[in-house]
């Protein structure tokens, strides 16, 4: 989501956005996610180009090739450094881990544990349904409901989730077809298998370290999808942060 909503700001001519993430991010849908260039030192999403950066010079190195820095940094220094004037939080921890309404002129917090007017600005509704993507000015995001979006009549059963704690070994790629009962890969010498037909959209990198019941990848079982596109869920949340940082700013 935060890679979606990077993407759209770019796009619309924000220019001077940093990405801050942990050292070892576990993203799923790699394929769209900006993160990914912690590991291979840069990565293109869906045309727009991010980099890993360190230092201040290579941050303002890489705003001056127009392309987006993603800097590790899990306790935010970047942002005592640049004092930027819009923070978003698109951890989607659902909780605030420490996140404040004056961190910045605007402090935007994607979904629910945030409540705005009190530990940020704005708050942006993350739940589909009637209210998805509305930026709301006073009050608080839908609780979370532990239950994915409903696809094809699909929910629980399009996550695949780690099945005990260790080094994951996958056996499939993102974009592979699969059926029900295939083996994804293995933990611990345990099998993941798909639980319904369909293709891998997102797939958590090789040998990677996971807990017991995370989610380590997702099944689309739709047809005719591209998965090295930003989703739709993305682009909605991104037109939401877009009229949120417009609404301040009137750029």
């Amino acid at each position: 989501m935060a890679s979606g909503i990077a993407w759209r700001l770019f796009r619309s001519g924000f220019k001077n956005i940093i990405l801050l993430d942990i050292e070892n991010p576990m993203a799923v849908r790699r394929t769209v996610c900006f993160c990914e260039a912690i590991y291979d030192g840069r990565k293109t999403v869906d045309g727009v180009h991010a980099v890993l950066a360190q230092r201040d010079i290579e941050i303002d190195k890489t705003l001056n090739d127009n392309c987006i820095p993603v800097v590790i940094d899990p306790d935010w220094e970047t942002i005592l450094k640049r004092k930027p004037k819009v923070i978003i939080d698109a951890i989607l921890a659902k909780k605030n881990l420490g996140t404040r309404i004056d961190d910045a002129e605007l402090v935007i917090g994607l979904g629910p544990g945030f409540y705005a007017g009190s530990d940020v600005d704005m708050v942006i509704e993350t739940h589909r349904g009637p209210n998805f993507g509305r930026v709301i000015f006073n009050g608080e995001a839908s609780r979370d409901t532990g239950i994915p979006a409903n696809v094809m009549g699909y929910d629980v059963e399009r996550v695949i989730r780690a099945p005990a704690s260790g080094r994951i070994q996958c056996a499939v790629q993102i974009n592979d077809a699969v059926k029900a009962g295939d083996v994804i890969g293995t933990v611990q010498k345990k099998a993941v298998k798909a639980l319904i037909n369909g293709t891998v959209r997102g797939l958590i990198r090789n040998n990677i370290f996971v807990e017991k019941n995370v989610k380590i990848g997702d099944i689309e079982p739709r047809e005719n999808v591209n998965n090295m596109l930003v989703s739709d869920k993305s682009l909605g949340l991104g037109g939401a942060v877009l009229e949120a940082v417009l609404s301040r700013f009137n750029i």
